[in-house]
């Protein structure tokens, strides 16, 4: 598969819209172009310009082979353990994680009677995404498959809004931005 390579799915599959978060079923044949293959998911673009996600677990649609889950030989929990599966999860639209893109807010881990327990705020980008709930549900689903975390709950906060200046350094400069005037970029709603 290579970027600008047009796709027929395989067989039928489920499909979010991006920005919207609406759910699609797209049906065997419909021709696609992979824009994005970070994570555990696959952002296409429709012949009519419609931008979706499909799941790795749907890969075998778009006539790749599904991403296995790696082997962790990882037994024992650390926090290092749990930013680096949020560095796994990435914006739908723009192909950088949720951590280096500044969304995580928070990351509190407390014990719990048995194992951990992690609370996450996270923002969005936008506060009219309608990824919100996407985002949400992946960020619960790869932590709540560590070890030794018996719960998980992530709130999508808007206060204070994002900006650009919360984006690590690395992110700034894959995207081109310049270091010295992130800050002055305006904040979302602001555009």
């Amino acid at each position: 598969m290579t970027p600008k390579e047009i796709l027929e799915l395989k067989h039928a599959c489920d499909a979010i819209e991006i920005p919207s978060g609406q759910p699609h079923l797209l049906p065997a044949g419909t021709r696609v172009r992979v824009t994005q293959n970070l994570g555990d998911s696959y952002t296409v673009m429709t012949e009519l310009g419609h931008m979706l996600r499909i799941a790795g677990k749907d890969a075998d649609a778009l006539g790749v082979t599904p991403p296995q889950p790696a082997e962790s030989a990882v037994s024992e929990f650390s926090e290092k353990l749990v930013w680096d599966q949020l560095k796994n999860i990435y914006d739908p639209e723009i192909p950088i994680n949720v951590v280096d893109l500044g969304l995580i807010y928070s990351c509190e881990i407390t014990p719990a009677e048995v194992g951990y327990k992690i609370n996450v705020k996270m923002s969005l980008t936008a506060p009219g995404c309608g990824m919100a709930n996407v985002l949400r549900v992946d960020v619960e689903r790869r932590l709540a498959k560590l070890p030794h975390v018996r719960e998980v709950h992530v709130e999508v906060v808007f206060d204070p809004p994002w900006q650009p200046s919360r984006m690590s350094e690395a992110a700034r400069l894959q995207l081109g931005l310049d270091l010295d005037t992130a800050s002055e970029l305006p904040i979302y709603g602001q555009w």
